[in-house]
């Protein structure tokens, strides 16, 4: 029976050696088999070291009083090492040799007490050593522990057996049921609870359709677009449980939106209205550029720096951060670079069977930005190669959807190998690119009303949602979701009473934002998988604003009083400071300079018109105005008597003596009623 050698670090012991060429292994390994660390340390080199370093210390300890810094490093002596693991292999031998002789004994105990618990095997050479409680699962003794205690009773070992297996099954029970907690497995989910929509919440508008959705890349913001010109933002982080929006504007005056991206950073955000122009919004809502618009009147569509008819849709790039492209009604696609809106980067024009040009009504990018695709007028589904020029199509599919309709939405999946599009024929194509001749699956029976109906994936691309509107005799529009693998029916979300245009699934989020014709944007997501989003607002209550309440006197209101007895209104403290800023005294407000008169200031001789006015006549004798008037003008009666001036000389011929009337006649009745 071959033993197991021990070793200690390098020195190694075979046991089936006698003891005679044991010891001598051990002098060999102590003199070579050990080694040595580094290089050979010659013995005059170490006693001139320790002199050295002898003769340091005692130095240091002259200078700075202390001997050393800090504690020396642990040395070791080899010899001891090796004394101590002779004799640990002597004692090791000794074990081996009674190990032997208690075989006969340990198979009868065995047959008698039955298996050893979990840890402990008859395989292990110090099995009788290992007394005590049995070590976990997946632990083995080391050979150089020695476990010392009393032997342990056969009952205690069945229960140890007992609680070990039970230990199991509850650690199996444990991981099973966090799994289902955790749903981090995503292959045991099924498909329609991999959806979203265990709540719901409810963002208005305004009253007409929303036919554009955007939300940045962050997840942080939405931006909504309607057909009545308006374009709302929603800040997540910012809103509470009333859901409304921070600003509402009209980049585009009198346009209807037709659609809205965030950026690949998120910081700017591209509207394409009905007009001619794309637009450039920074987060906030302000416009950061518009494109130019081209010149009617050229046909060459290639020869003019802009488009000329009303735009369809547009998207950026997702690897270039400042490249966006635009689709109109005059037959093109141009690219563009933010740095530059005054000129197009790139033409793109999509043509039919025969050579003429089609309008394309919907276009975008392939998740690497290699690819530009189009749906067009005609039915057909049109890309190009970004790397090249957009002379030839890379590949082309002439009727993909049926002719003369549009085709609303083109989107990729994220993996780039499948592509889904929705046409107002009422169908839903699911294409793989690798065999891009026939559709993988058509979906149909998909009414859609609106030129910007979405279709899109899921953020694992296992399923495909689009939208539909509401037809003859149907109550709810609803959100379908298929499978791309099996094309089955997983789920549908009844959304509201009227119909579904948009329809975005944030991968971050992972939120459904939907549009719907009656201007309200819903947002379902689910508790427990969802992400921040919509969820931030929810916890946020709504705190109305409490009017101060202020409880004044009781007044009584007496419109005809007396100045003496009359209150005064009661007035804000603002509009009693403007009206105590506006009286001279009560703001101390200084005398005003003059700009005319004579001998000081206009009040030293009275502060009447009158008395200004007689005095600037230049009239030698000065008015006093405080004295009673009429008394004034009978100083003057006498003169007036002897040197009639004014009244007597206009009356001198026609009555030279005047006729007064008395006090005492009675003249006729005032034709006027005295008051009563």
């Amino acid at each position: 029976m071959s033993k197991k050698p021990i070793s200690f670090g390098k020195i190694s012991f075979n046991l089936n050696k006698s003891s005679d060429t044991a010891e001598n292994d051990n002098n060999e390994s102590s003199t070579s088999g050990f080694g040595t660390f580094g290089r050979t340390p010659i013995q005059e080199h170490k006693i001139v070291e320790e002199i050295t370093e002898d003769l340091e210390s005692q130095h240091v300890h002259e200078v700075m009083g202390i001997k050393n810094f800090g504690k020396k490093a642990k040395s070791f002596n080899i010899e001891e090492l090796m004394e101590e693991a002779r004799k640990n292999a002597e004692t090791n031998k000794r074990k081996m040799e009674t190990k032997t002789k208690k075989e006969p004994e340990k198979k009868k105990n065995e047959e008698l007490i039955g298996p050893l618990p979990p840890g402990m095997s008859n395989s292990n050479d110090e099995d009788d050593d290992l007394i005590g409680p049995p070590l976990p699962p997946g632990m083995a003794p080391n050979d150089d522990d020695e476990l010392i205690g009393p032997p342990i009773p056969a009952q205690s070992k069945e229960m140890s057996n007992k609680v070990d297996k039970s230990k199991g099954a509850g650690d199996s029970d444990e991981e099973d049921s966090y799994d289902e907690l955790s749903g981090s497995d995503d292959e045991e989910m099924t498909i329609d609870k991999r959806i979203p929509n265990t709540h719901e919440v409810e963002m208005l508008h305004g009253t007409k359709a929303v036919v554009a959705l955007a939300v940045d890349p962050s997840g942080a913001r939405l931006a909504t677009g309607s057909i009545d010109y308006d374009v709302s933002f929603w800040d997540f982080a910012g809103m509470d449980a009333s859901m409304r929006s921070f600003r509402t504007l009209q980049p585009c005056e009198n346009h209807p939106m037709k659609a809205l991206q965030y950026s690949a950073t998120g910081d700017s955000i591209l509207v394409v209205s009905g007009s001619a122009q794309a637009k450039v919004l920074d987060r906030d809502g302000f416009e950061v550029l518009e494109c130019v618009k081209g010149d009617q009147y050229i046909t060459d569509m290639a020869k003019t720096k802009g488009h000329t008819a009303s735009l369809n849709s547009g998207c950026w790039h997702p690897q270039i951060r400042e490249e966006f492209m635009t689709c109109s009604q005059d037959g093109t696609l141009r690219l563009w670079l933010t740095e530059n809106p005054r000129q197009h980067k790139a033409v793109i024009k999509p043509r039919q069977q025969g050579g003429l040009k089609t309008n394309p009504t919907a276009c975008a990018f392939s998740r690497d930005g290699n690819t530009v695709a189009c749906g067009c007028f005609d039915g057909s589904i049109q890309m190009w190669d970004h790397r090249k020029n957009f002379v030839n199509t890379s590949s082309i599919l002439r009727g993909a959807h049926q002719k003369q309709t549009e085709i609303c939405s083109i989107a990729y999946s994220y993996l780039g190998s499948y592509l889904a599009s929705r046409g107002n024929d009422d169908t839903l194509k699911l294409w793989d690119l690798r065999n891009f001749k026939k559709p993988l699956n058509i979906f149909s029976n998909l009414f859609s009303r609106y030129e910007q109906t979405d279709c899109g994936f899921s953020p694992d691309d296992t399923i495909v949602f689009t939208g539909e509107s509401i037809q003859k005799g149907q109550d709810v529009g609803r959100l379908l979701f298929y499978n791309s693998k099996t094309f089955e029916e997983v789920s549908h979300i009844d959304v509201t009473k009227s119909h579904i245009i948009k329809a975005v699934w944030h991968a971050k989020l992972n939120q459904i934002f939907v549009g719907c014709g009656n201007g309200v944007v819903k947002c379902y997501y689910d508790q427990k998988r969802s992400l921040r989003g919509a969820k931030l607002c929810i916890v946020k209550t709504h705190r109305k604003r409490h009017s101060v309440e202020v409880v004044s006197t009781q007044q009584i209101i007496t419109p005809h009083a007396l100045p003496l007895f009359r209150q005064e209104k009661l007035r804000t403290s603002k509009k009693k400071m403007e009206k105590d800023r506006l009286d001279p005294v009560k703001s101390h407000r200084p005398d005003l300079p003059i700009t005319s008169g004579q001998g000081g200031r206009v009040a030293a001789s009275g502060s009447t018109l009158s008395s200004f006015v007689i005095r600037n006549l230049g009239l030698s004798k000065r008015v006093d105005d405080e004295q009673d008037p009429r008394e004034a003008i009978l100083k003057y009666a006498k003169d007036a008597e002897e040197n009639p001036f004014w009244v007597a000389p206009a009356y001198k011929k026609t009555q030279p003596k005047p006729i007064f009337q008395d006090e005492d006649e009675e003249g006729p009745s005032d034709a006027k009623k005295p008051k009563t």
